[in-house]
């Protein structure tokens, strides 16, 4: 029996990790405090109740491979104000592209249509026409891009929102960097950028480090096997254990001819909400070049053990690739930490307010052409993404997310999957929740497993546009 789980992410002003490592019990205990948004449960549930129907996402009857049927929208936050018109007009080339591909279903949610503050989801759908369930495009487009921080849309929107739809951000630090993007996703989609049908796989396995060692063996070599047999019009390159270095991910990034989608798994690097490093290396990647935690011992972990958005410099060519970054902050990190809100009983801050990921705002925004998306974790990522404990490797969901993306679904459409599995999950762990709470006995084990797995599949989102897909030459 699993008596322990081991949690993601290094602090790299310590070099310890950024959670100790927990029992089931303790684990146990927190998710039994859990509160859930009624209306958001109640979405979820529903979802839950129409898996294995035909339709997955959008409407039955509704081609998601086609902005025309499916509808493809754009959110701004109406507090952000006079900022919208400058990325409105730096976004022109993304914007004339998706209202020529979707006609009649693509809209603008700008002045009194965008996103208001505190708004929940029922209530922003409500205003647009929309009731909760499968997305009718006529009403609300299935795709929808935010362009907003998460301080002036939080998270949870997007995580509400994308439970029905295929929802992607974008949030920059400079105009330049949304019109590089646009530019490049426009590019993409007129034949640039066209990298070879190449799928990398990048799997750190750093010494005496549970971890990354279970991310290594369970999920990304089987997954690299299991992607080569199906997909035989693809090439499969695995960098594995001591081949992950920093230098080989930089190589990957650097090269034009490089795999058109590159799956990552490691730790992701966090740092105290006072340290200098947090806003541009929180998520960067740990790479095999850390000896892990017995070698190393308590000491700041140095920027050339781990791959932040420093290290893709001038001389990379990243047009065109989709990333996905299993990492503790990968593709964000939130104001306050909700495990430790859970855990000692407190709001605990971690940063000084919400933010995306430095690394993937650099792998979209790069002048030489940007990355057409990256999907990570808010939050901290967990094991339970791919092992059930007893129950061994669950990789299904991500083979059928890559299955997709190979066979040209929109990145937001791949992750339907995703979104499923957290519908599921979140309708168990209430049923079980409910029982204890008249006297059920729990198990510990089975406990701690649903919530933990619960959390990881809520924290996936897509930084980029949600329509992009991969569009690599074939020989």
């Amino acid at each position: 029996m699993t008596t322990t789980l081991n949690i993601n992410g290094v602090n790299g002003a310590t070099g310890g990790y950024l959670l100790p490592e927990m029992s089931v019990a303790e684990i146990s205990r927190i998710a039994r405090g859990e509160e859930f948004d009624k209306d958001h449960l109640n979405e979820l549930k529903h979802r839950y109740g129409i898996a294995g129907k035909d339709h997955l996402g959008v409407m039955e009857g509704v081609d998601p491979r086609d902005l025309a049927q499916s509808g493809w929208g754009v959110i701004f936050a109406h507090q952000d104000g006079d900022k919208i018109d400058a990325w409105k007009e730096a976004l022109q080339p993304l914007l004339n592209l998706r209202r020529n591909q979707a006609g009649d279903l693509y809209k603008e949610y700008v002045g009194p249509d965008a996103y208001r503050p505190h708004e929940k989801k029922q209530r922003f759908l409500a205003r647009h026409g929309m009731a909760p369930g499968p997305p009718n495009p006529r009403k609300v487009p299935y795709y929808l891009l935010i362009v907003a921080s998460p301080e002036s849309m939080p998270f949870r929107f997007q995580y509400q929102l994308d439970v029905q739809y295929a929802v992607g951000r974008i949030c920059f630090e400079s105009l330049e960097e949304y019109a590089d993007y646009a530019r490049s996703v426009v590019r993409s989609e007129q034949g640039g950028y066209a990298r070879p049908a190449k799928a990398g796989f990048f799997g750190v396995c750093n010494p005496a480090d549970p971890a990354t060692q279970l991310s290594a063996m369970k999920l990304v070599q089987p997954l690299a096997r299991w992607m080569d047999g199906d997909q035989p019009a693809w090439t499969v390159e695995t960098l594995l254990a001591d081949e992950a270095t920093k230098a080989n991910l930089g190589k990957l990034i650097r090269d034009e001819n490089g795999p058109a989608f590159l799956l990552t798994a490691s730790h992701g690097m966090g740092f105290p909400r006072d340290d200098p490093r947090q806003l541009p290396h929180q998520g960067a990647l740990l790479c095999q070049d850390w000896p892990g935690p017995r070698r190393w011992g308590e000491q700041p972990i140095p920027a050339d053990h781990y791959f932040s958005a420093d290290d893709v410099g001038a001389d990379a060519r990243p047009g065109g690739m989709l990333n996905f970054h299993f990492a503790c902050y990968g593709a964000g990190t939130p104001q306050f930490d909700d495990f430790a809100h859970r855990t000692f009983r407190e709001r605990v801050d971690i940063a000084p307010h919400a933010f995306i990921a430095r690394l993937p705002q650099r792998l979209l925004g790069h002048p030489n052409g940007g990355a057409l998306a990256v999907i990570g974790h808010v939050e901290r990522a967990w094991g339970y993404s791919f092992w059930g404990g007893r129950a061994g490797a669950q990789l299904t969901v991500f083979q059928a997310t890559l299955k997709r993306l190979a066979e040209g679904h929109p990145v937001g459409s791949a992750m339907e999957y995703f979104n499923e599995r957290y519908a599921e999950l979140s309708a168990i762990l209430t049923d079980e929740l409910e029982d204890i709470k008249f006297g059920v006995e729990p198990n510990d084990e089975e406990l701690a497993g649903l919530w933990t797995a619960n959390n990881d599949a809520r924290s996936y989102i897509i930084v980029g546009d949600p329509a992009v897909r991969l569009n690599p030459r074939t020989a």
